[in-house]
């Protein structure tokens, strides 16, 4: 470059100033536009070594890009230096608008520091003005800030420069044309380090959303091919439930088409006796097992499991539920459950499940409201149950009302003895065989056991749609009639007697059986086993007050 002692700078000056300046903004990279600023140096401004040093991350400088030296460059480039030791510097020698030169005679304060450095040898100066070898001149870039002036902005490097080839301090014109390609570097720094960042990003974008492809395709397959049902529902507003995808496994458990299913909810495919259970159930982490409808009107058991997913950040919400067919295992458990309350030889419902159905159609004792709200607050919190409403203390330990709890229950009445009242209450029918013991040891148990399987056959028959009929153990049967009088009862007895009477076939002959009833009455305030213990003992005054001859029919 030419020197202020010119009176003109060459147009061939410009252009190359200019062509450096469009060289390190036309650079694809970080790295290439920093080697073209050091390059632009050498080439444009008329140094013959240039040097890039560039804030880190961790604030110190490094040495990003050198030219003029292939020495100097193998030697210093990637090697960094403090930057308490670069402020020094930026804080020392003669101010040169925003130029920072530092004369021979201040530098060597800094031979020792940790500042990557080359030492160019050379004669001392012979006059003024010469460039010493030890002189040292910096260009600060500064980030454009935002009134665009050149160092409003933070620091992002340090262009170092040596040896200006005609041999002289540059004038101002040398000052003014480097102060103005730092500016511009610092520009082309930021953008070049834009344009990584937005690659990077762009890059990082991509793979995301090529994982994201990736998921969602993973998603589709596995909600597809699931071997076990699947659906997506809408979560919130007032289509809340309404049934948005169904995968085949579904489609093909409920026999209804996927295009179908997209006109109902889960609550309108429920079994309306577990519309209350799927109600209940938490949308997220839920599980529930109840019934859901199939096309052909019958239903199938399945476990539900809920969970929530958000189609993105922020974004709308839905409902993606797991159904799993448990029809099998629900029809072990039944049979389980049946097993457990029900008598193996005939299939009625055994002892425990006959004193459980009685139990449960009696109150223990009368109680008050007050009482019973008492009673299950204890129950739950270990102590009596003090509540304290508005400055009003409520103790409800004391029961103070006469009896009016449990609304959902209806209160079990009896007949008065010795006259039939029109009083309905529940019967309770003991029945026992006569001369069924006489048919085991004669004919064997296997007679005995077809005997009772057709008595029982005939009990149930002879009763109503809501009775129990119960093998209570042995030869002995229990049947529960509710809303009966002391008449329908005594009835009953009879018809149930002379249906039992009738021969049976046992064992390829006909056998009878005759059978004494006895009629108890169930009312609240007795125990099942009180009720049993009555209508047995009814039982067997009946018994004993029929001649032996006419206790069977044969």
């Amino acid at each position: 470059m030419e020197t202020d002692s010119e009176p003109y700078v060459r147009l061939a000056s410009l252009r190359q100033l200019h062509q450096a300046m469009a060289d390190m903004n036309k650079a694809r990279s970080l790295a290439d536009t920093l080697q073209a600023v050091a390059d632009g140096v050498v080439q444009a401004l008329g140094y013959e070594l240039a040097c890039v040093n560039l804030v880190g991350p961790d604030g110190d400088l490094v040495v990003a890009a050198f030219a003029g030296n292939q020495a100097a460059e193998a030697l210093i480039t990637g090697r960094s230096g403090s930057r308490e030791s670069w402020d020094r510097r930026l804080n020392m020698g003669e101010q040169w608008g925003d130029l920072i030169f530092i004369p021979h005679t201040e530098g060597w304060v800094l031979d020792d520091d940790d500042v990557p450095q080359w030492y160019t040898d050379g004669p001392a100066p012979r006059f003024e003005d010469e460039w010493h070898p030890s002189d040292r001149l910096f260009a600060p870039m500064y980030a454009p800030g935002p009134q665009g002036g050149g160092s409003s902005g933070e620091l992002i490097g340090v262009l170092s420069v040596d040896r200006p080839r005609n041999g002289r301090r540059p004038g101002a014109w040398g000052r003014e044309a480097l102060q103005m390609y730092a500016f511009q570097a610092a520009i082309a720094i930021s953008n070049a380090r834009l344009r990584s960042n937005m690659q990077r990003a762009l890059v990082r974008l991509e793979r995301d959303q090529q994982a994201l492809r990736a998921s969602e395709e993973s998603f589709r397959q596995a909600f597809e091919y699931a071997p076990s049902g699947m659906a997506i529902a809408e979560m919130g507003g007032d289509q809340h439930g309404r049934i948005l995808r169904t995968n085949d496994a579904l489609c093909r458990l409920l026999g209804r088409r996927a295009s179908s299913m997209r006109r109902y909810a889960f609550s309108d495919l429920v079994h309306p006796e577990d519309i209350g259970t799927l109600l209940r159930t938490s949308a997220e982490g839920g599980r529930a097992e109840l019934r859901l409808g199939r096309r052909d009107g019958t239903y199938v058991w399945v476990s539900l499991r809920n969970s929530v997913v958000a189609d993105a950040a922020d974004g709308p919400r839905f409902l993606l539920t797991h159904v799993e067919d448990i029809e099998e295992r629900k029809r072990r458990e039944l049979q389980l459950a049946h097993r457990a309350s029900h008598d193996s030889l005939t299939g009625l419902p055994n002892s425990a499940e006959l004193r459980s159905r009685l139990a449960a159609r009696l109150c223990q004792r009368p109680q008050s409201a007050h009482a019973a709200v008492a009673d299950a607050m204890d129950a739950a919190y270990g102590h009596p149950a003090v509540f304290d409403s508005g400055g009003h203390t409520f103790d409800f330990s004391a029961a103070a009302e006469p009896y009016g709890a449990f609304d959902h229950h209806v209160h079990a009445v009896a007949p008065e003895d010795g006259r039939d009242d029109g009083t309905k209450g529940l019967a309770v029918l003991f029945c026992d065989l006569d001369g069924f013991k006489s048919i085991n040891d004669r004919f064997g148990h296997n007679a005995g056991d077809a005997v009772l399987i057709e008595v029982a056959r005939r009990l149930s028959g002879g009763v109503r749609d809501g009775d129990t009929v119960a093998r209570l153990g042995g030869d002995e049967f229990v049947i529960l009639a509710n809303g009966l009088g002391k008449a329908d009862a005594q009835d009953l007895a009879v018809r149930l007697r002379g249906e039992i009477i009738q021969p049976i076939r046992a064992e390829g002959r006909a056998v009878r059986v005759g059978a004494s009833f006895g009629i108890g009455w169930a009312h609240c305030g007795m125990t099942a086993d009180e009720v049993l213990k009555s209508a047995d003992e009814r039982m067997y005054v009946e018994k004993r007050s029929r001649p032996k001859q006419h206790r069977r029919a044969g």
